[in-house]
C-alpha cells in the first residue's frame, strides 16, 4: 500500500514499524461550535484511510485527540481560548461546552458511519501528562518564560521548517505588528500559558511555572494547544507513530510545532508518515466558521440529502486535490448513491442458474483494492464501481456469481462505509405484484401492467423492464 509522504513530498510503500499493527494519529476538532463540512471532509478522508488498512490486512491502532482547551483564536498565541470564545458567546461555562460538542462530534462519527476510533482522549484529561513533557523540554533547555506563558525555543530545533518548508528568514523579516516582542523567535510558540491576572478562567490548572517577577505559584494556567498532540499521541502510540494525520491548515504550524517539542524531548523521529488532507472550498472561498460559510450536517439533511450520499461526495475528489463543496454535487452524489443501492438490491434478484456471461466482480473486487492502494485514490474506485453497475445492466446476476458479487459489495461497504448492505429484500406481498404484473406483460394485458406498475409505486418500488424480465428498485 502507497501513500503520499507530505515529510518527503512523494508517495511511499507503508511500512510499519511493528507490522500488522499500524499506528495512526489524527488532529480531532477544538470543540466549541458545530463542526462544519469542512471538517467533515478530513474525518471521513481519514476514516478512509483506516478502513483500507483494516481491509489490507493491517492492524490500525488508531487514536483521535478532542481539543477541549488550549486552542487559541490566533496561532500567534494571543486571544482568547476558543472554548473560553464558546461560553461567551453561549452563556455557558467552558466545561459544559466542551461536554456539549463533545458529544455532538462523537454522535457525528456514528452518522456518517466513521469507525471508533481506539482511544478519544481529551486535552483536559492528560494535563498531568503535558506538563511532563514541558517539564521535559525545560530541563533539555528548549524553553523560555516570559509574562504571558512558557515557550519553546524553536532556534534551538534545527529541522523546524523542515516539515512545511518554513521560510523563517521571510517570517522574522514579515512580522506581524501584533508580534509578541518578549518572544526571542516568531516562530517561537506556548507551551504553557498563564491566566489573566485580572480574572479566573473556566479551565486553568497549577504548574510548576509562574510569569517572571511573580511570587512563586501565584498565577494558574493552561497548556497550549499544540502540547496535547504530542503527549496524548505518545501517551498512547510510543515515541514514534507510523502515520500521523490532519487538515493541510495544520501543516504549518500545528504539525511543525508537534515534530519539534516531540522530537526534541525523546530525539526520535515523531512520525514516519505524515498524510493531509487538503482544503473544501465553497464559491471559491475555504469553508470556515469565520466567513460564516460552515454548513452543517444538520444543514444537509434539512435538504432532504441522506449523510451517506454526502460520505459519496467526500470520496469523490481525491485527499490531496483542493475539493470544491456544492449542493449540486451533493445533489449528484444522492443520485449516484440511489443507483448504486439499486445494484447492491440485485443480489435478491439473482437468476436461478448457474450460467453467467456477465462482469467478474472478482476483478472489479482487485481493481478497486488496487486504487485505494495508490495513495487511496477514491475518484478512481469510484468509476471502476460505476463501471462494474454499468455491466450489470447488461447482463443479468445469477446463482453461478452471486457469491462473488456479494464479497465485491462488502468489500465496497468495508473500505467506503457507503452502507450499501443495509437494505433488506422486499417482501412477498412485493414479490407477488412484480410476478403479477411481469405475467400481466407477458399476456400483452398492458393496462393491467400499468396499473399494478402504479400501485408498486405507492409502495416504493420502481420496476425496470430488461430482456430477462422485471428489475425491481426502490424509488
Amino acid at each position: 500500500m502507497k501513500l503520499y509522504n507530505t515529510l518527503t513530498r512523494n508517495v511511499e510503500e507503508l511500512k510499519p514499524l511493528h507490522a500488522p499493527e499500524v499506528t495512526v494519529y489524527t488532529c480531532g476538532p477544538t470543540v466549541y461550535d458545530y463542526l462544519h463540512v469542512g471538517n467533515w471532509f478530513t474525518y471521513v478522508r481519514e476514516d478512509t484511510l483506516i478502513r483500507t488498512l483494516l481491509a489490507s490486512g493491517f492492524k490500525p491502532k488508531w487514536v483521535m485527540n478532542i481539543t477541549d482547551v488550549g486552542h487559541l483564536v490566533s496561532d500567534a498565541d494571543d486571544g482568547e481560548d476558543k472554548l473560553e470564545k464558546g461560553a461567551r458567546r453561549e452563556g455557558k461555562t467552558a466545561w459544559d461546552v466542551a461536554k456539549f460538542y463533545t458529544a455532538y462530534f462523537e454522535k457525528g462519527l456514528e452518522r456518517l458511519n466513521i469507525v471508533q476510533p481506539d482511544h478519544l482522549p481529551r486535552a483536559t484529561e492528560h494535563i498531568a501528562e503535558q506538563i511532563e513533557l514541558i517539564k521535559k523540554l525545560e530541563e533539555k533547555g528548549y524553553t523560555y518564560t516570559i509574562s504571558d506563558g512558557v515557550y519553546y525555543d524553536t532556534s534551538k530545533f534545527p529541522s523546524y521548517a523542515d516539515l512545511a518548508r518554513l521560510d523563517l528568514d521571510e517570517q522574522e523579516a514579515g512580522k506581524r505588528v501584533q508580534f509578541n516582542t518578549e518572544k526571542r523567535n516568531v516562530g517561537d510558540f506556548a507551551l504553557w500559558k498563564f491566566s489573566p491576572a485580572d480574572r479566573k478562567r473556566d479551565m486553568e490548572w497549577d504548574s510548576p511555572w509562574t510569569p517572571p517577577g511573580a511570587p512563586e505559584g501565584s498565577r494558574k494556567g493552561f497548556p497550549g494547544w499544540h502540547i496535547e498532540c504530542s503527549a496524548m499521541s505518545m501517551k498512547y502510540l510510543g515515541e514514534t507513530l507510523d502515520i500521523h494525520a490532519g487538515g493541510i491548515d495544520h501543516l504549518p504550524v500545528h504539525h511543525t510545532n508537534e515534530i519539534a517539542q516531540s522530537e526534541a524531548a525523546t530525539g526520535k523521529q515523531f512520525s514516519r508518515h505524515w498524510m493531509h488532507s487538503n482544503h473544501i472550498t465553497i464559491d471559491g472561498e475555504k469553508i470556515s466558521k469565520s466567513l460564516g460559510n460552515g454548513i452543517t450536517l444538520e444543514d444537509i439533511e434539512a435538504k432532504g440529502i441522506s449523510l451517506e450520499a454526502f460520505r459519496l461526495h467526500v470520496l469523490e475528489s481525491h485527499y490531496r486535490s483542493q475539493s470544491k463543496f456544492s449542493w449540486d454535487s451533493l445533489q449528484a452524489a444522492q443520485n449516484r448513491l440511489k443507483s448504486w443501492q439499486a445494484f447492491a438490491d440485485l443480489r435478491f434478484q439473482a437468476l436461478n442458474t448457474d450460467d453467467y456471461t456477465g462482469p467478474d466482480y472478482m476483478a472489479y473486487l482487485g481493481d478497486v483494492q488496487r486504487a485505494l492502494h495508490d495513495d487511496l485514490n477514491t475518484p478512481r474506485a469510484l468509476a471502476i464501481i460505476s463501471g462494474a453497475e454499468a455491466g450489470s445492466v447488461q447482463e443479468p446476476i445469477t446463482n453461478g456469481e452471486i457469491e462473488n458479487f456479494n464479497a465485491f459489495l462488502e468489500y465496497i461497504d468495508d473500505v467506503l462505509g457507503l452502507r450499501l448492505l443495509v437494505s433488506k429484500d422486499v417482501d412477498d406481498e412485493i414479490k407477488q405484484l412484480i410476478a403479477h404484473r411481469e405475467a400481466a406483460r407477458t399476456a400483452k394485458d398492458w393496462a393491467k401492467s400499468d396499473e399494478l406498475r402504479d400501485q408498486l409505486a405507492k409502495q416504493g418500488i420502481g420496476l425496470r423492464d430488461t430482456s430477462h424480465g422485471a428489475v425491481w428498485y426502490r424509488l
